[in-house]
This record gives C-alpha cells, sequence and structure tokens, in this order.
C-alpha cells in the first residue's frame, strides 16, 4: 500500500518506518554539557545533531588498540623487524 501525502494526517508524516538506536547519558557534568552546548551552537546544529556528528566520527575512527589488532592480524610481510629498523636506521643516516 503507498500513501499518498495528501491522505496522510500531518503527524502521520512525521513517523518513520526505521526507529534509530538512542543514547542516553547520566550524570553529564555540567560544564560538559554547557561546552557541547556551546559547540553545537558555534557550529550552527542543535546539540543532538552536533552531538551525533561527533558519536559517528569516533565511531569511524579506530582505536589504537583497534589498529594495533588489525597490525598483529596482518601476515604476508617478508622483512623482519630486525631488518626493518636496520633499514630505517641507515636510511636516517643517509639524510
Amino acid at each position: 500500500m503507498v500513501l499518498h501525502a495528501s491522505k496522510v494526517a500531518p503527524i502521520d508524516l512525521c513517523l518513520h518506518a526505521v526507529s534509530m538506536p538512542n543514547v542516553l547519558v547520566r550524570d553529564l557534568p555540567d560544564d560538559v554539557h554547557r561546552h557541547l552546548t556551546q559547540r553545537a551552537q558555534a557550529a550552527g546544529l542543535s546539540l543532538q545533531q552536533y552531538l551525533t556528528t561527533e558519536l559517528t566520527r569516533l565511531a569511524r575512527h579506530p582505536t589504537l588498540d583497534e589498529i594495533i589488532e588489525r597490525i598483529e592480524q596482518h601476515q604476508g610481510g617478508t622483512v623482519g623487524l630486525t631488518q626493518a629498523a636496520n633499514d630505517l636506521e641507515a636510511q636516517r643516516s643517509h639524510q
């Protein structure tokens, strides 16, 4: 069934077909809330929009532990650590 805007009550147009997850942060210090609100205003965003943007950015960048894990799982290199360190040392001494 397809609904047309002319046949739907205005309140129905605001409802989303898919619900997105929510996050609730409790016991946020007042100064942190104030700083985040100021940053949101400076960016021309609501606090919710600003936090969504920042949390998305945070989630998309791997943590140091995740990077190290990826490196540890990487296989196929032919140069050992000692040789790589020696090559780096030699390169640095030529500069």
